[in-house]
């Protein structure tokens, strides 16, 4: 009898667990909070987004095999001056073969190893007036292991793929799951939107944000661990 009434309770109690919906968490339950940027944030003081506690930035440096960003240099050395750890973003152009464009990135983007890894930024441009082609799955994958091989054997470091939850469903759902994912998710919880992308190392949760030293709105970003895991993140020694 009394086993029977410790097994009635287990399964009650599993049950009530079951039913209860735990809330998803919020960038404010991640301790460590970055920021991506390029021209359009203007002229940023460094030393005071430092202040504010941010503790990593991307930086946008190329798109395509032809444009560079008219404040990535400025950036670059700035955010280093700082302390902020920075890295390099590069937006992908569907009209330009992935070997221009990797020869681009390698003309722009310095050779630095205290730089965080190169991000490899891939969503659908609708408002591009000069490139609205939108290639087949296997030809985009082939292209991008191309450009994460190529930027690894140059810099060192294997880049980071960013995705859009549209870009994402289109392209990606089942692919890269070796790779370390920046994934943009501003209406909910990233894990409730992309398909089997549980593994997310960043999360762009709004670009909107505020951070001093930069004026106007700023794309933040939590990183999914602990300050000790974003440690051993920077020195490539953890796995997801």
């Amino acid at each position: 009898m009394i086993k029977t009434i410790y097994a009635l309770a287990g399964a009650f109690l599993l049950a009530a667990c079951s039913a209860y919906d735990f809330p998803d968490p919020t960038p404010e339950d991640y301790p460590v909070h970055g920021i991506d940027v390029s021209h359009w944030q203007g002229e940023i003081d460094w030393h005071a987004v430092k202040r504010a506690g941010t503790e990593f930035a991307w930086i946008k440096s190329t798109e395509g095999g032809d444009h560079a960003d008219r404040r990535f240099l400025d950036n670059w050395t700035g955010a280093r001056e700082a302390g902020v750890p920075r890295g390099a973003y590069h937006f992908y152009y569907f009209c330009r073969p992935v070997e221009e464009q990797v020869d681009w990135v390698k003309q722009i983007v310095p050779v630095d190893p205290t730089a965080l890894p190169l991000v490899l930024d891939m969503e659908w441009n609708g408002h591009s007036r000069s490139c609205q082609i939108r290639p087949p799955r296997d030809e985009i994958l082939r292209d991008m292991i191309y450009f994460l091989d190529e930027m690894e054997r140059h810099y060192g470091k294997r880049p980071v793929i960013y995705a859009t939850v549209d870009f994402h469903r289109d392209r990606l759902v089942g692919a890269f799951k070796d790779e370390q994912f920046w994934i943009r998710s501003v209406a909910a919880f990233p894990n409730r939107i992309y398909e089997g992308r549980d593994d997310w190392f960043f999360w762009q949760y709004t670009a909107e944000g505020r951070v001093d030293g930069v004026k106007g709105n700023v794309d933040r970003n939590a990183f999914y661990g602990t300050r000790s895991q974003f440690r051993k993140w920077l020195n490539g020694e953890l796995q997801r």
